[in-house]
């Protein structure tokens, strides 16, 4: 627990400030260990209050781990001190699946900052493959999503989180930016372009396409 709080911070530490409009008191003995000396100025303390956040904006993806007692850096973790969650399926990049996290960490959120959330990105990168129709049925999107906004309905009307939007990544394919390349896919519309450089650019609906439309329709109703 000391361990994933302690992780945690460094997560927290750029919002703590953004929002409540002052450097939090756990980063000061951070900084003395480290031999950083922060010098403020006279009118620091007040332009940081004055810039306070009026709302939080977040991209979900996945959930992580840390080991209290961590073994040598695990080579198929995506963050230094993560592990896998032996317990989540992933995706075809090892981006672990867990939307149940999604409801814990808007609940967990608005409990520390009481201000309303945007999800601003949240999505599957996947590899698609037309079928013999030049069709793309990518179940596979739709189920990550609607599990994911079904979590997302949970944190509003049963733990009271105020979330005032929630935006996919993305609408198109374009070249991923963790991996750089095409072949990692998010989109309702597929782009004829590969990483061999083929493909003439041409777009196609996909079947997430015309679902999403109606969850949009339906206000998130995801049935």
């Amino acid at each position: 627990m000391l361990a994933s709080q302690q992780a945690m911070r460094d997560k927290y530490l750029c919002s703590d400030v953004q929002i409540r409009g002052h450097y939090p008191h756990y980063i000061w003995p951070q900084w003395a260990s480290k031999g950083i000396k922060v010098v403020m100025h006279d009118d620091d303390a007040q332009i940081l209050k004055n810039g306070q956040a009026d709302f939080l904006a977040i991209s979900y993806y996945m959930t992580n781990i840390v080991d209290a007692n961590p073994p040598e850096q695990d080579e198929n973790a995506l963050f230094s001190a993560s592990r896998l969650n032996p317990h989540l399926p992933a995706s075809d990049w090892g981006w672990q699946i867990d939307p149940k996290g999604l409801r814990y960490a808007l609940s967990e959120l608005y409990e520390r900052y009481e201000l309303p959330i945007f999800v601003v990105e949240n999505g599957l990168g996947a590899v698609d493959i037309p079928d013999q129709t030049g069709a793309i049925n990518d179940d596979y999107r739709i189920d990550y999503l609607s599990q994911h906004i079904e979590a997302l309905e949970e944190a509003i009307s049963l733990d009271g989180v105020d979330v005032m939007g929630y935006t996919s990544w993305g609408c198109i394919d374009c070249v991923s930016f963790t991996t750089g390349e095409y072949r990692k896919r998010y989109g309702f519309i597929y782009v004829d372009r590969h990483d061999d450089g083929s493909g003439d650019f041409s777009r196609s609906r996909k079947k997430s396409f015309d679902w999403y439309k109606q969850v949009i329709a339906n206000n998130g109703l995801t049935g």
